[in-house]
């Protein structure tokens, strides 16, 4: 089996959701995580912090730095994701239909070969 990330994405000046939305957003989500856990296909999920709360490492000439923020000036972040196992991409797709109707956007892409081991 293959694993893939679907990821939540978050969007920097979106209106923010009201209450309720908020609430149904985490019941679906969790009624989601669920069902992933049954079918054997859940690895790993979660939800992140805002952008604001990441520390960026560097390694520059031996010397590391560290700086509070995003690593890149975007508009979109990662607010979450899903790791999961499925049979192809059609099933991760699947999976990601219905992680998309509950949470918004979000985007499918599998792990390299070399994770795999």
């Amino acid at each position: 089996m293959r694993q893939y990330l679907i990821s939540v994405h978050s969007v920097e000046g979106a209106p923010p959701m009201s209450d309720d939305e908020t609430q149904t957003m985490f019941r679906e989500t969790a009624r989601i995580n669920d069902e992933l856990q049954a079918a054997g296909a859940w690895v790993f999920g979660g939800g992140l912090m805002s952008p604001e709360s990441a520390t960026v490492v560097r390694i520059e000439n031996g010397a590391t730095t560290m700086s509070d923020g995003p690593f890149v000036e975007t508009k979109e972040h990662i607010a979450g994701f899903w790791v999961i196992k499925c049979a192809d991409l059609d099933q991760a797709l699947a999976w990601a239909e219905q992680c998309a109707a509950a949470c918004g956007p979000v985007e499918v892409r599998p792990f390299d070969d070399l994770s795999q081991a």
